[in-house]
């Protein structure tokens, strides 16, 4: 059985027609438009597009917001048009076939563990480090949503008390000092505490400020710039900060680290587990969680709402009607 995963992000429509081992056999791409209609018109096409090559059986999406309860509606997406509105179902209607709503972190943690690095933990947990962190919780293999479809909420656990603003109106939120547009802002502080820095980062910055981006410091680091590396040590601390937090709360047999900012692991990520080992509650007198990077990149969203979309057309089958 063949589903199709799509992941509905601000910029772009990803889809992919997955099979029942996870593996992705065929892609399209379109941006994201800017309208609800718009965009639920963007989608449809792309599944026609993969259904004029593949016979799929259903669709799952994954969005970045929040996702209700029975995954049908978008509550909010800060990024995309949608405010409250039963997605699943017009998608379905257009398309005649099973349609499912995820929130994108849970589609990639979902992913992970049926086929990646989370496979078989008890207790998981994703922490996706992008423009922001995303966060999600398994047990069993089951998706935690909380009441209302919107946890967990990881990005804006409040680590700093008065700490800088976060889009969401708080100050202090996780992501705001470990994620990859945290990075940047250590780096522009950095570069402000250091005035006429002599590093490659501080040169290319006084030419041009916009060039201090996430990507951008951490490619510095690794080329050895000692501004560049002391924000990544930065982040790395906050990462350890973080995930100790997290341990407190779910106590995970494993955290997948995901997310563009995990392709630098290797600069941060010892560090990181080393920090989580010295502050955890009950330091030296626990079992630590294993901490690991997500091993499906970019497709983990794709491949979790196809599983999701697999699921709901197994349900169809045997049943005439979705699970709810």
């Amino acid at each position: 059985m063949l589903t199709v995963g799509i992941d509905v992000g601000g910029t772009s429509v990803r889809a992919g027609v997955v099979d029942a081992r996870g593996a992705v056999l065929d892609t399209t791409r379109a941006p994201t438009p800017p309208g609800a209609e718009a965009l639920e018109d963007a989608i449809v096409h792309a599944v026609e597009e993969l259904a004029g090559r593949h016979d799929v059986a259903a669709v799952g999406l994954a969005v970045a917001g929040f996702v209700t309860a029975d995954r049908r509606s978008v509550r909010f997406a800060p990024h995309l048009a949608w405010r409250g509105v039963p997605v699943a179902d017009r998608v379905s209607a257009r398309l005649g076939l099973p349609a499912v709503l995820e929130h994108d972190a849970n589609a990639a943690a979902l992913a992970e563990y049926r086929f990646g690095a989370a496979r078989g933990a008890h207790v998981a947990v994703l922490v996706a480090l992008g423009t922001g962190i995303g966060g999600a919780l398994l047990v069993d293999g089951r998706v935690f949503r909380g009441a209302h479809g919107v946890a967990p909420e990881l990005g804006h656990l409040r680590l700093v008390p008065d700490g800088r603003a976060c889009a969401c109106g708080k100050r202090g939120c996780w992501e705001r000092y470990c994620s990859g547009t945290a990075l940047a802002a250590t780096a522009v502080e950095l570069l402000a505490e250091y005035p006429g820095s002599s590093t490659v980062l501080g040169r290319e910055a006084a030419g041009d400020p916009g060039a201090v981006t996430g990507r951008r410091v951490a490619g510095a680091a690794r080329d050895g710039d000692p501004l560049a590396q002391r924000a990544v040590a930065d982040l790395a601390r906050w990462l350890g900060e973080g995930l100790a937090l997290v341990a407190d709360v779910y106590d995970p047999e494993v955290v997948v680290i995901g997310g563009g900012v995990s392709a630098s692991a290797p600069l941060f990520l010892d560090d990181a587990r080393q920090h989580y080992a010295s502050v955890v509650t009950g330091a030296g007198h626990r079992p630590l969680a294993r901490i690991r990077t997500a091993q499906l990149g970019d497709d983990a969203g794709i491949v979790g709402a196809a599983a999701m979309a697999h699921d709901l057309a197994v349900d169809v089958v045997r049943n005439g009607r979705p699970a709810r």
